[in-house]
């Protein structure tokens, strides 16, 4: 007889279940026993009209900033595998009706419907999103829909430290990886502890697993070489003094006072690729010598990502260095970036985009392009400076050099007067250029319509161009 549809394999993966047909597939995964969970939500997904399965939803804290205070809140996560597409449905079980329902990242473009209390949409590639009910982003879900695992690899290998589903505790509260080593974090295996890579080469760690959100610091890769995190999830990913790192697909949600989520510090060749970042501090940062490390940055990248700061920045560079060796940042890459939010009210710790110059630092050749950057609660779109900020430098920077702000958007009504502002005649901003910027759809460039003669083009969307600074330009691509 002829075969007219494909054959529907059911597969066991780890303790995860699998759905597969050929080109499209689902696997989701068990929460251990013993870790925290919320029931904010009731999440399912479904894969060609089939069965609902239920995920496990986590609970996750996040930090609120009321007026001056720190407030932690209880949000939701859950996590699964999918290739082809998927429905989605997940149950707001709060007391009160669902009058309004979003997914963000809203460049991302996923409708959504609300039927009853349930908020349903479809998704036709992974990614990382969030669910909002009634505009509450303190109690949302974190929805992370993986793409399917490749080359999982055997737990009999000796060269693998691979932890199974299920709650585990590394002694003393720290993982410490030897070089050569893979860790694999199944899907349903929680962590609870540290992940330290120090002073190691040609070390791994992935999976669908997650460090515990009470693990502060999560994963710290320390003067070390040829290094992979990918796929899990953590509190925190810090890389300082190394070279060759690559953090691809990893979630960073903290709620703890300086929880940075993805610092760099000292370091070369650092990329991070489609990583999500919710912080209570800066979401990713770029400094010279710093905590022990020393030295420069160059050829750092952060590509096809989205950042949501509850504090502070979600991009800063620059800072921190060592006033007497002279260090120089350079090579920075930050491409096809969702920005979700920005939330500080200390005027010296705004910017979306923020370059601070300090400790002799000189930062030069940086690229923002194709950026996204929503309705943020409070502060700055650019902020550029060379400053002596007493509290953390020991000099003002030297100089800020060639940035490009490239097919950078936002939309809203909430943004502070942007600056970019030199120090002195020594220490001075120049050859910024901004290309096809466009604030609430409007193109800001210098010979745009309705611009008065008098007006700098600064003027026309809020970006305060302040002295010792040269050759600022705002342009369009033909």
């Amino acid at each position: 007889m002829k075969i007219k549809h494909w054959l529907l394999l059911m597969l066991l993966v780890g303790t995860g279940r699998a759905v597969c047909m050929a080109s499209s597939s689902l696997v989701t995964y068990p929460a251990p026993e013993g870790v925290d969970l919320n029931d904010d939500f009731t999440v399912q997904v479904r894969q060609d009209g089939g069965e609902w399965k239920t995920l496990p939803s986590y609970l996750v804290k996040v930090d609120e900033v009321r007026d001056t205070k720190h407030c932690v809140e209880d949000a939701s996560m859950a996590i699964f595998d999918f290739s082809g597409k998927v429905d989605v449905k997940a149950v707001y079980n709060n007391k009160g009706k669902v009058n309004t329902a979003r997914v963000r990242p809203l460049s991302y473009d996923i409708p959504c419907r609300v039927e009853g209390n349930a908020v349903c949409f479809e998704l036709t590639r992974p990614c990382n999103v969030s669910v909002e009910v009634n505009g509450d982003i303190f109690h949302n879900l974190h929805l992370f829909a993986n793409p399917l695992e490749t080359d999982v690899p055997d737990k009999n290998d000796p060269d693998v430290l691979y932890y199974g589903p299920g709650l585990h505790t590394p002694e003393n509260g720290e993982l410490k990886v030897p070089s050569g080593k893979t860790v694999y974090l199944a899907g349903g295996a929680v962590l609870a502890g540290r992940v330290i890579m120090e002073g190691v080469h040609d070390v791994n760690l992935r999976g669908r697993g997650i460090i515990d959100y009470k693990v502060k610091g999560g994963i710290r890769i320390a003067n070390s070489r040829n290094v992979l995190v990918e796929g899990v999830v953590t509190t925190q990913c810090a890389t300082g003094g190394s070279d060759g790192v690559t953090i691809r697909n990893v979630k960073s949600i903290s709620y703890y006072g300086w929880g940075d989520g993805m610092n760099v510090f000292a370091s070369n060749n650092v990329l991070f690729d489609g990583v999500f970042c919710r912080n209570s501090d800066d979401c990713t940062t770029v400094y010279g010598t710093r905590l022990g490390f020393e030295g420069g940055c160059r050829n750092i990248t952060m590509q096809n990502s989205t950042l949501w700061a509850d504090v502070a920045h979600p991009i800063f560079i620059g800072i921190h260095g060592n006033s007497k060796e002279q260090e120089i940042l350079e090579d920075l890459n930050y491409v096809n970036i969702d920005i979700l939010d920005h939330k500080e009210k200390q005027l010296n710790y705004q910017g979306c985009m923020a370059i601070n110059a300090g400790d002799n630092n000189l930062i030069r050749n940086v690229r923002f392009e194709n950026i996204r950057v929503e309705d943020f609660r409070q502060g700055q779109l650019v902020n550029l400076r060379i400053f002596y900020n007493k509290k953390y430098c020991t000099a003002p920077g030297r100089g800020i050099e060639n940035v490009l702000f490239k097919d950078i958007s936002y939309t809203g009504d909430r943004a502070e007067v942007s600056v970019i502002e030199g120090y002195n005649e020594e220490r001075k901003i120049k050859d910024i250029r901004f290309e096809n910027l466009r604030v609430n759809g409007q193109l800001i460039t210098d010979d745009m319509s309705g611009k008065p003669g008098w007006y700098n083009t600064g003027d026309m969307c809020r970006i305060y161009v302040g002295p010792h600074v040269e050759n600022v330009v705002f342009t369009k691509t033909e």
